[in-house]
């Protein structure tokens, strides 16, 4: 997978925003170039219209609760765009993180309607809104459920698991229809 990712693109878009690029990782030959949430719309917009980049395909979005996550001091929520150039076969990974206290980005779905849903799913699985997003709703729960069930400090439904040892236990804990 050597050259998959692009370390070029990574470097060009520091060059053209050293105020919005917070960082360039590496690992594992994937590269993700860490930005600052203000600018998502507009590096996602370079990376998609600049000659030699073309990023012209958003290939996921995904959202992830760093609560409790060991050595991260930083916001608690990251939002990771996995982006691909069809005529330069590279990748790309933009990443922004997002504070708990207020848990909103500009969405991308200007740059790629392709966000659409796949925004709409973090919305509803973390509580991020993307702002400007042309259908901000629940896309995978009902309307009416209340909490966003990706978060780490979301409350767990729980039943015991039945094994004959416990039989008597958890089938009066179960509803059954009455007799």
């Amino acid at each position: 997978m050597s050259g998959f990712y692009s370390k070029q693109a990574a470097e060009q878009l520091k060059e053209a925003f050293p105020e919005a690029v917070q960082e360039i990782r590496e690992f594992r030959e994937e590269i993700t170039v860490v930005i600052d949430r203000a600018h998502m719309v507009e590096i996602a917009t370079y990376c998609r219209d600049t000659d030699g980049l073309e990023f012209d395909m958003l290939a996921d979005v995904g959202g992830v609760d760093y609560l409790g996550y060991p050595n991260h001091d930083g916001p608690r929520f990251g939002i990771n765009y996995h982006i691909y150039s069809l005529e330069h076969n590279h990748m790309l990974r933009l990443k922004t993180f997002v504070p708990a206290d207020d848990p909103t980005v500009d969405s991308v779905t200007v740059v790629w309607l392709a966000a659409n849903w796949m925004e709409r799913e973090i919305y509803d699985m973390f509580g991020i809104t993307f702002n400007n997003h042309p259908d901000m709703r629940r896309i995978l729960l009902p309307f009416d459920w209340t909490g966003h069930p990706q978060r780490k400090d979301y409350p767990l439904g729980y039943e015991e698991v039945e094994f004959s040892f416990n039989y008597d236990r958890v089938q009066t804990k179960k509803p059954h229809p009455r007799d």
